[in-house]
């Protein structure tokens, strides 16, 4: 496995993950609507775009069998950064992609100066464990609405680098 740099011409293949990625993790959480929306407000091209021409670093996880995940880190301050997105193609879970993308963000991020990462989880999210067992630990809860009376309802997970 390898990690690089995603570029602008990436964002077709960052929707295809998300896409594949979405309804195994969230299916059993929120409803198909929700779904939809969600996508559409995070994965649309323009929104992505908006993030690369912002200071939102993408990465892209490929293997032999080409772009298997991605990962989406932001700096907020001089102290800490966000795990904006990590997701992975549903048959790459349990196979160490995960920890991999993770660790390579926390390193990047740990390079960039930064002591702490953060993230949000939906509480019902199975990632929730990965989390745990990576070192996280719940900051707070959060019920953010996300518009079209639809809520996130999330822990902002942290860890210390």
């Amino acid at each position: 496995m390898q990690i690089r740099k995603a570029e602008i011409n990436d964002i077709p293949t960052i929707q295809a993950i998300a896409e594949q990625a979405w309804r195994p993790t969230y299916g059993e959480i929120l409803s198909e609507e929700q779904c939809v929306y969600m996508l559409d407000m995070m994965y649309r091209r323009d929104v992505l775009e908006k993030q690369f021409h912002g200071n939102v670093h993408f990465f892209i996880l490929e293997s032999e069998e080409g772009a298997i995940g991605f990962a989406a880190y932001q700096a907020m301050d001089a102290q800490q950064g966000k795990l904006h997105k990590i997701y992975l193609r549903p048959q790459q879970k349990s196979r160490g992609a995960g920890t991999f993308l993770l660790e390579y963000v926390a390193n990047f991020a740990k390079e960039n100066g930064q002591k702490a990462i953060f993230l949000n989880v939906n509480r019902h999210n199975s990632a929730f464990q990965f989390y745990l067992k990576r070192g996280f630990q719940i900051d707070q809860e959060l019920d953010l609405h996300v518009g079209e009376g639809y809520y996130m309802n999330d822990y902002i997970m942290k860890r210390e680098l």
